[in-house]
């Protein structure tokens, strides 16, 4: 795990050179069929050569929650580990990691009308009601855009408990023992690769994939193309933000995602190191070439499982 351009993929790369493993993606966007350029999604030469889990699931328009990912992805590792593999999830979106991490959401059955009826009402809320809603109906409620705070709401009302005691349920019963692996960057270090990332987007073609997504009818504000990268590509198709202005506001709302991310993996995550029982959580310095981070990655594995 690690803020966007950390080098993840190419780690992951480096490692399947040393350890039969399958990658289980855990990034939100790269669920969505056709966006590829814009999610940094790994290209067929890297999927050829290793096995990929969690990409192109749906299609732009449609939602995948975490809820979702922490389901599909118990099955992957099951499926992967069967196959006499190693499972490793890659990925930037903290809710995923942390979903598969905690252990599965297993909801209890809703009443599809109460449902429907209940949200009706949730979306005629501004996100602020919504937000303030969920903190109400969920002391633990960690925050986050209209999405969660509806799921909040809805599972609050619908099924007599708050979110996070299923969480809680969840976590207690999983079977899913998580191994951390942080990857770090000076400040300085991942603007830099942000910069070159988007620069290498937008040179292979990122407004083109923008309008082919537009052309099937795709509403400009639907989901997948709310990301960062797409949504600056629409704002300029749509004439609120100038061209040459593109490349720059994409670098910017991705340094702070970036930083968000770092603030996120930091508090949900590597926090939980300083407990006894948290999860091991361990740190890179991603400034090292993937190949020696790679050999750093698997004598610490080897050396924590001598028997496999």
């Amino acid at each position: 795990m690690g803020p966007t351009a950390s080098g993840k993929t190419a780690l992951a790369e480096a490692l399947a050179e040393r350890l039969p493993l399958t990658v289980i993606s855990a990034d939100a966007r790269q669920v969505y069929r056709g966006l590829d350029i814009g999610t940094a999604k790994p290209d067929a030469k890297v999927r050829q050569r290793v096995p990929h889990l969690g990409l192109d699931l749906i299609d732009v328009g449609e939602r995948y929650s975490a809820g979702r990912f922490a389901a599909d992805a118990a099955g992957w590792v099951g499926e992967v580990r069967g196959a006499g593999r190693l499972p490793v999830v890659v990925g930037g979106t903290g809710f995923y990691i942390r979903a598969l991490g905690d252990g599965l959401f297993q909801e209890p059955e809703l009443d599809p009308e109460r449902r429907e009826a209940l949200r009706d009402w949730t979306d005629g809320l501004d996100t602020g009601a919504l937000v303030r809603w969920a903190a109400r109906l969920d002391p633990r409620f960690a925050g986050g855009g209209r999405q969660r705070a509806a799921r909040a709401i809805e599972v609050a009302l619908l099924t007599g408990h708050p979110l996070s005691h299923w969480q809680d349920v969840a976590r207690e019963t999983g079977a899913i023992r998580p191994w951390y692996i942080q990857l770090t960057l000076p400040r300085d270090v991942l603007h830099r690769r942000i910069a070159e990332r988007v620069d290498r987007m937008l040179a292979q073609g990122l407004k083109d994939e923008v309008r082919r997504v537009l052309a099937t009818g795709v509403a400009p504000d639907a989901p997948g193309l709310d990301a960062v990268g797409y949504r600056e590509v629409v704002a300029a198709e749509r004439g609120e933000l100038a061209w040459n202005a593109v490349r720059e506001t994409i670098v910017i709302a991705t340094r702070q995602y970036a930083k968000r991310q770092e603030t996120w993996f930091n508090n949900q995550v590597s926090g939980a190191n300083h407990q006894v029982s948290g999860p091991p959580v361990w740190r890179l310095d991603a400034t090292l070439p993937p190949p020696v981070l790679a050999d750093q990655v698997y004598e610490r594995w080897s050396s924590l499982t001598p028997d496999t």
